[in-house]
């Protein structure tokens, strides 16, 4: 088959939250040829895995067959990406095809790089390594985390580039309550490592966070790289500044270093300055700073806020009616003011749901609700229950 038989109008690369609702949006107003490039049969609704972990929702609850969510009208090509060549205008997948596009709109997302620390990926492997970040590890946390009658917890926190770092915390409250109340906790030491400074960014979600911290008695170790494990003694080693600090563990949950596919860098479409690979976009409008047919949302682009599900939404809803401009002969009008929202459950009933904006602003979406980030039981409610509805009948359709 040749390129030109496999030409589309708007491809997407990607076939998760972003792509699927941008594809949505852009095929509901009128855009007739709109293809998603994504190898997985089954959809992951990734928000719902550290319930999974936290003992709150099953594995089955958070997958869907890709098949049933691709929006309707949108071309699923089952495949994935090896290179993209922005000045031919057509993408090469793993299959040998090529496909050839008008404009091309890349939401890859970010991958998980257990094999960045050394004995991570090991360390996976043993019965007293989990983590919430996959489908698998996200079940096997769940018994794991249960089932603990004592001992050392250490829960890590990933590195920046990460998607919705703050939420790898989850787990750990969800854990902490479940031991008390089971009258657990007190003999189970339960350690944070994180690379910040605080156990979030913005100062007033951060002191709701410490709250919860302190009133589980964790251990904290921030400023903290996690540089080595060593499942077999089940140890790790963290670095803060020039100091050096072994940590033994009976149980090990990891959300592991994550970066943009290799693919983006190759195909020249990073900065190449960018030490990481993101897609080189106008962060207000995801539009490629270097190609003006290429677009990108999401993890892999370099946007300017907290990468996270949360962010998707505007950002789909901004990209798809920039791209609309440019489909019809107008220039890129919309902008994105860097909202994303981040709901960490700190309990397990209770939520705290933040909101802010790219410059770091508390920016809550209920008119007079200023404390919206407080910690809430109708803050669960909607993320548990309501938000996976609006995902999967909404969301993913280009609809909300």
């Amino acid at each position: 088959m040749d390129i030109e038989s496999e030409r589309h109008r708007v491809l997407v690369i990607g076939g998760g939250n972003g792509g699927l609702s941008v594809a949505g949006r852009l095929r509901r107003s009128g855009v007739k040829d709109v293809a998603v490039i994504e190898p997985r049969t089954e959809h992951v609704f990734a928000p719902l895995q550290s319930y999974i972990a936290g003992g709150l929702a099953r594995a089955s609850d958070a997958v869907r067959a890709q098949a049933e969510v691709t929006p309707r009208g949108v071309t699923w090509i089952r495949d994935r990406v090896v290179s993209v060549d922005p000045d031919g205008r057509t993408v090469a997948l793993g299959s040998g095809r090529k496909l050839a596009y008008e404009h091309l709109i890349v939401t890859a997302g970010l991958e998980t790089r257990y094999d960045a620390v050394p004995g991570l990926e090991a360390a996976m492997a043993e019965p007293s390594g989990v983590s919430s970040y996959t489908l698998d590890l996200a079940a096997k946390a769940s018994p794991a985390l249960r089932d603990l009658r004592g001992g050392t917890v250490v829960f890590v926190q990933q590195p920046e580039p990460a998607s919705a770092a703050g939420v790898s915390q989850k787990p750990m409250y969800l854990a902490s309550d479940w031991w008390r109340a089971t009258g657990r906790l007190a003999g189970i030491r339960v350690v944070f490592v994180s690379p910040e400074s605080s156990p979030f960014g913005i100062p007033a979600i951060s002191a709701e966070l410490q709250r919860k911290i302190d009133g589980y008695g964790i251990e904290t170790r921030f400023d903290a790289a996690l540089t080595e494990v060593r499942p077999q003694q089940r140890e790790i080693v963290i670095r803060r500044g020039d100091e050096t600090e072994t940590i033994g563990y009976d149980l090990l949950h990891a959300a592991p270093p994550q970066s943009p596919p290799d693919w983006i860098a190759d195909s020249g479409l990073a900065d190449p300055t960018d030490p990481h690979g993101f897609v080189d976009v106008d962060p207000e409008t995801f539009r490629s700073r270097r190609f003006d047919d290429v677009w990108a949302l999401g993890d892999a682009a370099s946007v300017t806020t907290l990468r996270s599900g949360g962010a998707i939404r505007p950002q789909a809803k901004v990209l798809s009616r920039n791209l609309l401009a440019v489909l019809s002969g107008k220039a890129p009008s919309h902008r994105y003011d860097g909202y994303t929202v981040c709901p960490i459950t700190v309990s397990r009933h209770t939520v705290v749901f933040a909101e802010f904006d790219g410059a770091g602003r508390l920016a809550p979406t209920v008119p007079g609700w200023k404390t919206l980030y407080r910690e809430r039981r109708l803050s669960y409610v909607f993320d548990r229950w309501i938000l996976p509805w609006v995902y999967w009948n909404l969301i993913l359709h280009g609809r909300a």
